[in-house]
């Protein structure tokens, strides 16, 4: 039994189905008697570049196309596995040969921005003096790969793949010749999968014409297809755009959890995006491309999290003390909004207490530096002036402040390092000096890595562990590099 996509590919420029501009003054030339030497036809896999130029082999010489035929004067070359100088030489001589049994010997070149640089200069000879009996017809989906010198010499002619409108409409034709009985919702699942390639399209098509003996719905499609649901695809791109972290790392293990594939995750949502375009998902549009082998799922879940920019700007609240739990903030309010209003806070404070000493009297002090951290039970301490403060001492300690978690109790600052080589470098007797200093009035303890009795067990790292695997963090050992 045939399949789909050689049962209905087309034997006549006539049948050919969404290419117009490239059929129409085919035809009218071939009827004309003005036929080329040469021919380029450009554009994306599946579109109907090879049955074209087959079906033009075919009438130039006459000769009656049925897919199984083989006629000596039509030679079908591949590109990527005939690439070499050798096999074009060989060509050259065999092209010198006059045709059989039709008008024009009609040499077909699939890939063929796959041959070497010596391979292109052997064909170019034969392109610039070609035998009155020989016809060129190369086919190639990286037209920028084709030199000059020979796109020069052939006429050209653009490929594109089928608008969502015609494709239906052409698949629901088969469906009716072949009796498969097919929803017009599931019909442009199809349709949309297929991305306007016929011949991807038709072998879903095909894929799917035996789901059921009664009606083929949509959601037997989507299932069938490993494919997520509009549903789902909408909910994670309303998560990332609320930067719900949490609700995207659930989501995304659900999905993963039953077989989809992260790449198909990527293509859905890319498609979703440029369907209806939003300036807050461009930043996930730019990185969803980036969704492959190896490391898929990583790469995805990098890309909806945005992690870098994420944990930059608090917006997990989680892994920041400071900021207080989403219940302490107004419904609607984004996390950055209300590390802002602390930290303005927080100056204002330290504004006032600095003109309270000037009205005193008493010896001035470094207020930038100190004012919000100088209390002895650590009640006003701010990490990020903390932070601030190393940064100014040595930026390479503070970044390594960057892979801690703290608390303050009972005037001491403790410090709990997620990494062992954190760890030693912060214990180090000279680093230490600097986080004292610059925590003013403050006991500083770098603790072991895995002694912080308030890290939550379910945090953000860990459901991105339990979505890869449960996979555990390297901590590097005493010497990670």
């Amino acid at each position: 039994m045939k399949s789909l996509y050689r049962k209905y590919r087309p034997v006549r420029l006539d049948e050919v189905v969404g290419q117009e501009q490239v059929t129409t003054p085919i035809s009218k030339a071939i009827q004309a008697g003005k036929v080329n030497h040469a021919y380029l036809f450009v554009g994306p896999r599946g579109c109907g570049k090879t049955s074209v130029a087959r079906i033009l082999a075919h009438e130039v010489n006459g000769f009656p196309y049925q897919i199984e035929d083989d006629y000596v004067d039509i030679i079908e070359i591949d590109g990527a596995s005939n690439r070499g100088i050798d096999n074009i030489r060989e060509l050259r001589e065999k092209v010198a040969i006059a045709p059989t049994a039709g008008k024009y010997k009609v040499y077909i070149i699939d890939e063929v921005h796959m041959l070497t640089k010596e391979a292109f200069n052997a064909l170019l000879k034969t392109l610039e003096e070609p035998p009155e009996h020989v016809i060129f017809i190369m086919a190639t989906t990286d037209a920028y790969k084709v030199p000059v010198t020979i796109t020069s010499r052939a006429q050209t002619y653009t490929f594109k793949l089928a608008d969502a409108g015609t494709m239906h409409a052409h698949l629901k034709g088969i469906c009716d010749k072949e009796g498969i009985k097919i929803t017009d919702e599931a019909l442009a699942v199809v349709v949309k999968r297929g991305g306007g390639s016929f011949r991807d399209s038709l072998s879903l098509l095909d894929q799917i014409s035996t789901l059921s003996s009664e009606e083929i719905t949509k959601e037997l499609v989507i299932s069938a297809m490993g494919l997520p649901s509009d549903v789902k695809i909408t909910t994670l791109l309303e998560a990332y755009i609320q930067r719900d972290v949490v609700k995207i790392t659930t989501e995304l293990k659900d999905l993963l959890s039953s077989g989809i594939k992260a790449e198909t995750l990527a293509e859905e949502m890319i498609t979703a995006i440029i369907d209806t375009p939003k300036p807050e998902l461009m930043p996930l549009l730019a990185k969803l491309p980036e969704v492959k082998a190896p490391y898929a799922e990583a790469r995805l879940l990098v890309a909806l999290c945005d992690l870098a920019d994420t944990f930059s700007r608090g917006l997990v609240s989680s892994e920041r003390h400071t900021l207080g739990s989403r219940e302490n903030r107004p419904s609607g309010e984004p996390l950055g909004a209300v590390r802002n209003i602390r930290s303005s806070s927080t100056n204002l404070k330290m504004r006032e207490k600095a003109s309270a000493e000037s009205l005193d009297d008493t010896p001035s002090r470094d207020v930038a530096t100190s004012a919000a951290i100088s209390q002895s039970d650590g009640s006003q301490f701010s990490w990020e002036e903390f932070f601030g403060n190393v940064m100014r001492l040595n930026d390479g300690i503070a970044g390594q402040l960057k892979l801690v978690d703290h608390d303050v109790s009972n005037g001491t600052l403790n410090i709990y390092p997620k990494r062992k080589i954190t760890q030693t470098i912060l214990g180090r007797d000279n680093n230490r000096k600097i986080l004292v200093e610059a925590a003013h009035g403050l006991k500083v303890v770098v603790h072991e890595v895995g002694d912080n009795p308030n890290r939550e067990k379910d945090t953000l790292i860990s459901k991105m562990s339990a979505i890869m695997g449960g996979e555990v963090q390297n901590d590097g050992g005493e010497n990670p590099f």
